[in-house]
């Protein structure tokens, strides 16, 4: 094995599917695979899986594996490699020692990340943004999360809840899922909009569903993606107006309905411009749905330069 290819693995542990991806030094990817992730049955079900997927891609492309990075949705404490807090879709998850169990498993480094910051690393690393000093990456999924990327490394905050623009008030009074009220999530997640698509018309749809029906030319299923749109720049103005961050990039289940939230995207960041006056730049993610695994290779590899010299020292 010592002659063989150095690899990084990078894991997204997501409430339905856990992603594998098998990366270079560089972050290019050579090979991944996706399986179910036994939400239900707990948190060593959970990395049962993603073990067992992991050893499937090195059975697949003999390699020297250096150290594997996981992305996890939830809080969780990062320097000590454990979930703090899951939604209730997941069994036994909160207090879970992800990288111990992985280093246990492995025998090589392991580290965790929040799915929406190994998402923004991914971007940054290889993805839309790549190389980019500031950046704003907003994931559009069951609900609205955020991540920032200051200076050139990710900002965290004093409390790990930096970036978080879905949960900024200031979007109307609706009722969001944190217990707040009139915040962005409330309008642009997946969840919110099939809810809001229900109260215009009575019928119950899935995000999906309303993008589908939008694209025929439902009004209502346009307005709805239009109210999401507007919703997105005005975060995307009070991140250029507080941090003079004027570049994002948006990833998530919604943003594969990119094209109809857009235009409102555009029509409000121009109307409103930054006073700056720098244009917000606003990106599709590149990654897709490779974005939080590679961003989680993409950490492991900056440890791994950080506390072994580079890829080309012999893992520990």
């Amino acid at each position: 094995m010592r002659d063989s290819p150095q690899v990084i693995v990078g894991v997204d542990i997501g409430g339905t599917t856990t992603q594998v991806v098998l990366c270079t030094a560089e972050l290019d990817v050579l090979d991944r695979t996706e399986v179910p992730t036994p939400a239900s049955e707990g948190g060593a079900a959970m990395l049962a899986a993603a073990l067992s997927a992991l050893r499937l891609l090195l059975d697949r492309t003999p390699a020297r594996l250096l150290g594997v990075g996981v992305g996890a949705a939830g809080l969780v404490d990062a320097r000590a490699g454990r979930i703090l807090v899951a939604s209730d879709s997941f069994r036994d998850w909160a207090g879970f020692e992800v990288t111990a169990a992985v280093e246990q498993a492995l025998g090589v480094p392991a580290f965790l990340d929040n799915d929406v910051n190994a998402f923004l690393r991914g971007e940054v690393a290889k993805g839309a943004v790549a190389g980019a000093e500031n950046v704003l990456g907003m994931t559009l999924g069951t609900g609205v999360g955020g991540a920032l990327w200051l200076n050139g490394a990710l900002y965290e905050g004093p409390r790990g809840a930096a970036g978080e623009i879905g949960h900024v008030p200031g979007f109307g009074e609706l009722p969001c899922t944190c217990g707040g009220r009139g915040h962005l999530e409330t309008l642009a997640s997946g969840r919110s909009i099939a809810a809001r698509y229900g109260e215009r018309t009575g019928r119950g749809r899935t995000a999906r569903e309303v993008a589908e029906a939008a694209h025929l030319g439902d009004p209502d299923a346009l307005a709805v993606y239009e109210a999401a749109g507007r919703g997105i720049a005005r975060a995307l103005l009070i991140t250029a107006g507080m941090l003079d961050v004027t570049t994002c990039v948006i990833g998530g289940g919604v943003s594969r309905s990119w094209a109809l939230i857009e235009s409102a995207v555009r029509g409000t960041l121009a109307l409103e411009p930054p006073v700056s006056g720098h244009p917000v730049r606003v990106l599709p993610t590149r990654l897709g749905g490779d974005a939080v695994a590679v961003g989680a290779a993409a950490r492991a590899r900056t440890e791994l330069l950080i506390h072994t010299g580079g890829p080309q020292q012999t893992p520990r």
